[in-house]
């Protein structure tokens, strides 16, 4: 059985995933050296890292935008990114973005998904979060602790 929908996993096949894909993270622990690298991370990167997803329209809860999984396209935001996970009490490291740009994903160490930009939203844990991003469920809003 697989782990993600029918629909969804169309999609990651269509984006290059398979099964047990396993991508060499060395350059990106080169270049994206100022964020703090957690398990999480690497264990996502190694499966979804590289893959741009093409999913547009109207989605279940909100619009379905496109997103790709690099982390150096946050390559300059460590300081938002260290704001962010002292605001938060997480380590956010980088995944990617959603959209033109408007969120960058980030992904904590215990394996939660998030688009941060002005506000932090947190779209679920690992394939649950791809289901999301690719089916267009809106993320929950986060408020920072207090």
């Amino acid at each position: 059985m697989s782990r993600f929908s029918q629909e969804v996993e169309g999609v990651l096949r269509r984006a290059g995933w398979l099964p047990d894909r396993r991508v060499e993270l060395t350059h990106w622990k080169v270049s994206a050296g100022e964020f703090t690298w957690h398990t999480a991370a690497e264990k996502f990167l190694q499966e979804f890292g590289g893959l741009r997803f093409d999913v547009s329209g109207p989605g279940i809860t909100c619009a379905r935008e496109p997103f790709e999984i690099d982390p150096e396209l946050a390559l300059g935001e460590g300081d938002r990114f260290a704001e962010l996970s002292e605001a938060f009490g997480r380590t956010f490291f980088p995944l990617g973005e959603v959209g033109q740009g408007e969120f960058f994903l980030a992904i904590d160490e215990e394996g939660v998904i998030y688009l941060l930009g002005a506000c932090a939203l947190r779209q679920g844990a690992g394939d649950i979060a791809l289901e999301h991003l690719i089916k267009g469920v809106a993320p929950e809003r986060l408020a920072p602790p207090t």
